[in-house]
């Protein structure tokens, strides 16, 4: 069997290349997502995000009760946060429009 050594560079590179960018594949959790595992889902189930009377119709009303929500938690959240959170409900749960001028 060859050694590595022999192979030619153009041989090898690709697979560095590429398992290079599997052990990058893998993205870290969002800050809203931390943020809300952290601080929401012990009240929140994510049985309240589908009820048929959920409170959150789109995008700004999603993101005034995650402020509110905080807000009556304490927890003291900056807007990125809220926005953060408000995002990761949005991409796993609501897939409300997001307003362009709004990001």
């Amino acid at each position: 069997m060859p050694s590595m050594r022999l192979l030619p560079p153009l041989l090898v590179a690709p697979a560095v290349l590429l398992a290079a960018a599997g052990a990058h594949a893998q993205a870290s959790p969002s800050r809203g997502l931390l943020l809300y595992t952290t601080h929401c889902v012990e009240c929140h189930t994510s049985q309240m995000h589908w009820r048929d009377r959920r409170q959150a119709r789109d995008w700004e009303t999603l993101k005034a009760w995650v402020r509110h929500w905080q807000g009556d938690a304490r927890l003291q959240w900056n807007e990125d946060d809220v926005e953060a959170v408000a995002r990761h409900l949005n991409e796993t749960v609501y897939r409300f429009p997001r307003q362009q001028a709004a990001q």
